[in-house]
């Protein structure tokens, strides 16, 4: 491997590593680059030469899933350099036997796949498998998982004894290792539940948010929501309090036991990948998925407040489609008949049909053109960006404005009223910081009216605002009059400013007025 190349693959930041996925967009060779990264990522230590990747394409290229030429090695050395570009494939080098120049230099350069490049086409493939429909909750691994908490509760326990008496003894060793199995098991069964239920709850959220749905639609997530999720929530709190009991309770002062016995990281380096369970932060999300904390609800708070939210969608839906003197009948139906006749026909036809059905003929640009277009000429319109239709245009097919802009109406007397009280107002202020101020070299002995009392206090609340502690100064100013107020802390002196609603005391403090006029 070139250092340069795995220096470069080791010390990418987290940013860097989005190149990974360019292939998966690039502009030409798309197919190309998906069938190669498939190559390297079907076998393990996969080690390639560039003629080994041509005779894989040419197979590829035979079925039509690769354009044609594209197995001619002089292709392929360039689609590898550019895959090696993007931290996909990294290059090696070994001795071969050839027969003539050409033959060494391209068997003698061999490509290998990174590992987050492994990572990343092992995700592509599952999201292409992966159905369109709702994926359903495991819900079974519910009792697994507070099953297996018993369980490692009292393998610690054994575990613990046997490490106390022997370290090296083989029932020590065997303790061990059905520790680190079930804490192993532990995390996969939690894993798989948690992204079951965020899959199926991020389908949910695409179609109750539907403005629209037909009665066969209605009907059918009816039964889901009403069934299913019931099915769901139910079954998580009901196993969430034994759950959360065996993590909150002496199991959770036993973590740090658990975490010594299955050995600790820092031996195997920071860039060394451990499997869940085998840190502090792997089991306080453990934690947090089941149990509350102070201004971060869990999971399971989280979902239930979710189903809500979905129920209340339904019910939104179903009235809007049964409503007798809501909106018109929308209009979904007809439009996805008018996008099928735009799918079906040529290119002519598309242009005729859109200018019939939404009024759009030859342009006239009265308007200089955009600095940058999201879509060009190479792009498909069924590929290109994707536009919102407006409620009224789905409801009523109307892409008229609603309504009109209200006139502005100019109205004297209100407007001098207005001004009246604020000047009022300004006037009163000023009265009181004015008291203030004259209050200040004898504040404890002077009696404030009711106004002075709150400007007082307005300022008291901003200055004690910016303490961190009970020990801690703080100071507010009147920006307008320049009357600043500071409070400092004073052990065993009471300060009480008198008013003629009543009389403030200060404990263990001490009331500066400086400024306002003085």
């Amino acid at each position: 491997m070139n250092p340069d190349q795995q220096d470069r693959s080791v010390g990418a930041g987290p940013t860097d590593r989005l190149g990974l996925y360019a292939y998966l967009q690039a502009r030409e060779h798309m197919r190309t680059y998906l069938a190669i990264m498939r190559l390297f990522t079907a076998t393990l230590l996969a080690d390639l030469s560039a003629g080994d990747v041509a005779a894989a394409l040419a197979s590829a290229e035979r079925e039509g899933t690769v354009e044609r030429g594209e197995s001619r090695i002089e292709n392929v050395i360039t689609r590898l350099k550019q895959l090696v570009e993007w931290g996909n494939l990294v290059q090696g080098r070994r001795e071969v036997v050839a027969a003539s120049i050409a033959e060494f230099q391209h068997g003698s350069v061999r490509y290998q796949v990174s590992k987050l490049a492994v990572r990343v086409q092992r995700d592509v493939d599952e999201l292409l498998r992966v159905p369109e429909g709702a994926r359903e909750v495991s819900r079974e691994l519910l009792p697994a998982i507070e099953r297996g908490l018993s369980q490692l509760g009292k393998s610690l326990a054994t575990a613990v004894q046997q490490d106390q008496r022997d370290p090296e003894s083989a029932a020590a060793t065997r303790a061990r290792e059905l520790l680190a199995e079930q804490v192993t098991t532990l995390f996969l069964q939690h894993a798989e539940l948690a992204a079951t239920v965020r899959d199926f709850y991020a389908y949910l959220g695409q179609v109750v948010t539907r403005h629209h749905l037909g009665a066969d639609e209605i009907s059918g997530f009816r039964n889901l929501l009403v069934e299913y999720i019931q099915k769901v929530v139910e079954d998580v709190l009901r196993q969430t309090p034994a759950i959360a009991e065996h993590l909150t309770g002496r199991f959770a002062t036993a973590r740090p036991e658990l975490l010594r016995l299955l050995g600790s990281t820092d031996d195997l380096g920071a860039d060394v990948e451990r499997a869940r369970g085998r840190s502090a932060g792997d089991w306080q999300e453990l934690t947090d998925w089941f149990v509350d904390r102070p201004g971060r609800p869990s999971q399971v708070t989280v979902l239930r407040e979710a189903t809500a939210r979905a129920i209340g969608s339904l019910l939104a839906s179903v009235k809007r489609a049964t409503a007798g003197g809501g909106l018109l009948p929308g209009r979904r139906a007809e439009l996805l008949k008018l996008a099928k006749w735009f799918d079906d026909g040529t290119a002519q036809d598309g242009a005729e049909l859109y200018a019939a059905a939404f009024g759009m003929y030859s342009s006239r640009h009265l308007l200089p053109a955009p600095e940058h277009d999201s879509d060009d000429e190479r792009t498909p319109w069924s590929e290109g960006p994707v536009c919102d239709v407006t409620v009224s245009v789905r409801s009523r097919s109307d892409r008229g404005a609603r309504g009109r802009t209200s006139r502005i109406m100019d109205d004297p007397i209100t407007e001098q009223s207005l001004l009246a009280e604020a000047r009022q107002a300004d006037e009163l202020r000023a009265a009181d910081v004015a008291e203030l101020a004259a209050a200040a070299p004898n504040l404890s002995e002077v009696t404030l009216s009711a106004g002075a009392l709150g400007v007082l206090c307005e300022l008291l609340t901003m200055a004690m605002a910016q303490r961190d502690g009970a020990k801690d100064s703080g100071a507010a100013e009147d920006q307008v009059r320049g009357l600043t107020v500071r409070i400092e802390y004073a052990e065993g002196v009471t300060t009480q400013v008198r008013s003629t609603g009543g009389t403030l005391t200060l404990r263990d403090s001490t009331l500066v007025l400086s400024g306002g006029g003085t």
